[in-house]
């Protein structure tokens, strides 16, 4: 049976309403929570970018709903040490309701310690070797590792949960798709791809699950929610690798300038129609999805989830 959960942008929000939001999640019906993990939003209009590691604490005590994010990028910004330190804490404060959800990155994050962005086979290759060390690190065993990308010396968890988090890996093309299905315990998208899914499952994913993420917008009607879309996420529209390789918001502002409406609401599902949204969602479980994830764009939080609650879940269920 299909997972259905909420996505919570952390570009878009500050730390008190994403725990507000969690706890209204909960409340609406939702089973999950996606988080995102960003130094920077994507564009000034969006606003916000908290440190995510504190407000998932706090959503940990607000709600019991399971936690994944989606993703974290373990290999510039943060040292995969201290990611495997942020993981096995949160883990054991959520009794395992957390899973670490991991991908290559964006420089719009990562650049802010190190200009120099590695190109994407690198990545792969420092995103397998972070993997493999956070999993070391999972034991409890004091580590030591000389690494082609990282040093890490005499290194010791002492706080961790009774099982170790899951890692799940992002995958955006064939090769990390690959990866995801080889060393990662579950694979995360915002595609709904079934060939993609199905790369997943013959890569070594097959048993593992399958988690989806879209963007929605409700409104009372379909012209207020494409406007709100495309003042706040016209980067739907940014198509090829710039979302990887710009480092600052103003460069992402520059290329919207030249996106569309109909370019920026893309796939999402828009304004007041829960059929629509429904039907948005059912292409997800279609392709092989096991988990589910919706992000509302825009401040109608409130009237999202009671629109959720009374005619799409029970739609999609």
């Amino acid at each position: 049976m299909t997972t259905f959960g909420y996505f919570l942008s952390c570009e878009e929000h500050g730390p008190k309403e994403l725990v507000r939001q969690a706890k209204a999640a909960e409340r609406a019906g939702f089973e999950a929570l996606w988080i995102s993990d960003h130094f920077h939003p994507w564009l000034d209009e969006q606003g916000q970018a908290p440190f995510v590691w504190s407000v998932i604490g706090a959503i940990a005590e607000a709600t019991s709903l399971p936690i994944t994010t989606a993703v974290t990028c373990p290999l510039v910004r943060t040292h995969p040490v201290v990611i495997a330190h942020a993981t096995a804490t949160t883990a054991a404060l959520t009794g395992g309701r957390f899973r670490l959800g991991v991908g290559t990155g964006e420089a719009l994050n990562e650049h802010v310690v190190d200009s120099r962005w590695p190109p994407l086979s690198e990545r792969l290759e420092m995103l397998e070797e972070a993997i493999e060390l956070m999993r070391e690190l999972f034991t409890g065993k004091l580590v030591t590792h000389r690494g082609r990308h990282y040093q890490v010396d005499t290194a010791r968890l002492y706080t961790l949960p009774d099982e170790p988090a899951p890692i799940l890996v992002s995958g955006l093309g064939e090769k990390s798709t690959a990866l995801a299905g080889r060393l990662g315990d579950g694979y995360v998208s915002v595609a709904p791809d079934a060939d993609a899914v199905r790369a997943f499952r013959a890569a070594g994913g097959t048993g593992k699950p399958a988690l989806g993420g879209l963007k929605a917008c409700y409104a009372e009607n379909e012209k207020a929610a494409r406007k709100t879309v495309h003042r706040l996420w016209p980067t739907q529209g940014i198509k090829g690798e710039a979302a990887q390789l710009l480092p600052l918001p103003r460069h992402f502002e520059q290329l919207a300038e030249m996106v569309g409406e109909d370019e920026a609401v893309a796939g999402s599902p828009v304004g007041p129609d829960p059929e629509v949204h429904a039907q948005a969602i059912r292409q997800y479980v279609e392709a092989g999805f096991d988990e589910v994830y919706v992000n509302q764009i825009g401040p109608e939080q409130d009237a999202f989830f009671d629109f959720y609650q009374r005619e799409v879940l029970p739609r999609v269920r």
